[in-house]
């Protein structure tokens, strides 16, 4: 079965955007390894104007997304086990660990909000899951909703075609990923490390993991601090 994804947004035409290009756009369109479907929220409203927000109960500025037509739009779509997800700044952060989890599923349900955000009844009736992509806060929910789905479609077996090409990226072990190079040897004045040169894959394997320890250490403190300590104690 194909990973499917389904979209409830007020701009079904800000998708599919990345997600339609290079080897995910194919997976989709030519070898169906997953499928994308979006859903206007606004044919949903019983507003002849297609309205869907009201103003804040106990005031405040801006509007908020009505429960309602929000649950009329999400009742219209088979669930089939696929989890909910609300994209909002408030959520649980997005992990690596999660999207796995995720992609091995059969599928997302993914609502994005707009103005002050969504009633907050419908997003517990339904039992959605608030996810962010990042410490600070969007327009709306469209642009964390495909960072959401490329990170799950792009685990799909067979969407990348090389499997191997995913074990040491970034977050799979903890650590993030190695510098990347190639040619030219020489690039305004700085070379390739010599040892990626060298041909020997036992000493460019040392390097490697050498490097992403000591990337993860400086940008990351946070991730090194939850290495096991052997592990840490290798990049020591």
């Amino acid at each position: 079965m194909p990973f499917d994804a389904t979209v409830l947004t007020m701009f079904p035409e800000a998708f599919p955007g990345p997600l339609g290009v290079s080897l995910i756009g194919t997976a989709w369109r030519e070898q169906g390894l997953w499928t994308l479907e979006t859903l206007d929220i606004r044919s949903f409203s019983k507003d002849k104007r297609g309205f869907l927000d009201d103003t804040p109960s106990g005031g405040g500025p801006g509007q908020v997304m009505r429960a309602d037509v929000i649950a009329s739009a999400l009742d219209s779509v088979e669930r089939r086990g696929r989890p909910l997800l609300y994209m909002s700044a408030r959520g649980e952060p997005l992990t690596q660990a999660r999207v796995r989890e995720w992609a091995e599923g059969p599928g997302l349900i993914v609502l994005c909000g707009r103005f002050e955000g969504v009633d907050q009844r419908v997003l517990e009736a339904r039992g959605f899951e608030e996810v962010a992509v990042g410490d600070a806060v969007l327009a709306g929910g469209e642009a964390a909703a495909l960072v959401v789905i490329e990170a799950c479609v792009r685990l799909v077996p067979g969407v990348l075609g090389q499997a191997a090409s995913l074990s040491e990226e970034s977050f799979e072990d903890g650590l993030l990923e190695h510098p990347q190079y190639t040619r030219p040897r020489t690039f305004e004045g700085l070379d390739i490390p010599e040892v990626l040169l060298s041909g020997n894959h036992a000493e460019i394997g040392k390097w490697r993991r050498a490097e992403r320890e000591k990337t993860t250490r400086e940008r990351r403190p946070d991730l090194w601090a939850k290495l096991p300590a052997n592990q840490q104690a290798k990049g020591d």
